[in-house]
């Protein structure tokens, strides 16, 4: 059997990762949603074509989308 290996980490080690803390995976894939969504959204309202393309291609667990919702988001609102 051949393991996949991505930057020092093999997929067997991931998959077990996930197996043994399904609630954690859960809580993380709820998290990226929520963030990616409101920056998706704020995005398209402000008309800003280049960060929506890089925020639907980029998957950063969320941490680009509160970049870009803290400091290139247009003022408008809350969210």
């Amino acid at each position: 059997m051949t393991k996949l290996i991505l930057g020092g980490f093999s997929m067997n080690a991931a998959t077990e990762f996930v197996q043994s803390n399904p609630l954690l995976f859960a809580i993380v894939i709820v998290w990226i949603i929520i963030w990616k969504a409101i920056a998706l959204w704020n995005a398209a309202r402000n008309n800003q074509l280049v960060w929506y393309i890089v925020l639907i291609v980029v998957h950063t667990v969320g941490i680009l989308e509160i970049i870009y919702l803290l400091f290139f988001r247009k003022k408008r609102s809350v969210f």
